[in-house]
């Protein structure tokens, strides 16, 4: 049921995430959804398991790194333009580029950043408090049949 989960999960995050440009909407609770489902993965199936059909895992510190970097690029850019940080780019009433409906500004790449951030942070965690509780049980097993 765990796997079943997966890609729904992850579909239900994305939405979140693009949804926050017609209403309210944000990259941390799109982070989260994604991070409790790996977690459910971890879980479900054990963590070699987990690691094993999902290989992006390995990523973690590398998304984790790179979402902070993003939400302070976003942030403090507009300082470089002479504007406070976190301002709105490109201005309200200028041209937005957009791909379909999505529009494509500081908001979004902020909000993407954060799930990077929220998602990198929470799986790395995962694998740690994973790896740390299966190497205890392999030294228990290799001191019982040593």
């Amino acid at each position: 049921m765990a796997r079943l989960l997966l890609a729904p999960s992850v579909a239900v995050a994305v939405a979140l995430l693009v949804k926050g440009y017609s209403e309210v909407g944000d990259g941390f609770s799109a982070g989260m959804i994604v991070a409790l489902t790996v977690a459910l993965q971890y879980v479900a199936l054990g963590a070699s398991t987990a690691e094993r059909v999902l290989p992006l895992l390995r990523l973690s510190p590398i998304l984790m790194i790179g979402g902070l970097l993003m939400s302070l690029i976003v942030a403090f850019f507009p300082l470089a333009l002479g504007k406070p940080p976190f301002s709105h780019l490109p201005e309200p009433g200028r041209h937005v580029t957009t791909v379909g409906t999505l529009e494509l500004f500081t908001p979004l790449a902020f909000d993407v950043a954060i799930f990077c951030l929220v998602v990198g942070v929470l799986t790395t965690m995962l694998h740690q408090f994973a790896s740390t509780e299966e190497e205890t049980e392999e030294e228990r097993e290799g001191e019982q049949t040593g």
